[in-house]
Parts: C-alpha cells; structure tokens; sequence
C-alpha cells in the first residue's frame, strides 16, 4: 500500500477519514464515527465529519487538522513534514504521537 505521510508522520493512507473520503463510503463514514466517538470521548462526531484527504494534501479536512497544533507548527514553518525539522528528536509536540505509533517517527527518518 502507497503511504501518505502527514505532518506528524502518521500514514493518512491506513486513515479510514481518508480511505471513506476517497471512496465515498458513507458506511465507512458511520462506523469510523462510531469507533472514533468512543475512542476519543467525542459523543457529538458525525458521520457526516468524516471527511479527508489527508493532512498534507489538498482538500478537505477532518475538523481536528484545523486545530492540529503539528499540523499548524509544521505549516508555519513551511515543512513537507516534521522529519524536516531540526527540532524533531527533542519537539514535545509530536512526541506523544511518537509514543504511542513509534513508526510514524520511522516514516518521518525514511520518507525525508
């Protein structure tokens, strides 16, 4: 599978916002919803948010890329991704993301 690389170095490609968002499954849509409601204590997620290309790509985002601090950091530092950064092994911002998905700091050290 083709890997879409976001800000932090998660893989938008295995996101199923994105995997529903391009093939417009609506089913996908409701369970991802569903799941992430639970997941994320987020009781009032639609179906209808579930919406994304990807955090580096254009198009629609889902709601939280637009508050994402990464996200915002990364694009104001005008960076492909984090794995640009200088700051990226001592950055507090991803380092949570890292923790817990430690190949999404694998993608960033191979995809730059």
């Amino acid at each position: 599978m083709e890997k879409l690389i976001a800000f932090c170095g998660l893989n938008c490609a295995t996101c199923d916002a994105q995997i529903a968002t391009i093939k417009n499954d609506d089913e996908l849509r409701k369970s991802t919803a569903e799941k992430w409601s639970r997941q994320f204590n987020a009781p009032n997620l639609l179906s209808s948010m579930i919406n994304c290309t990807g955090c580096t790509e254009p198009g629609v985002k889902f709601s939280h890329c637009n508050e994402c601090e990464i996200r915002n950091c990364a694009l104001k530092k005008g960076l492909k991704n984090c794995g640009e950064c200088k700051d990226l092994d001592t950055c507090s911002l991803v380092a949570g993301i890292h923790k817990y998905v430690p190949e999404a700091l694998a993608n960033l050290r191979i995809h730059n």
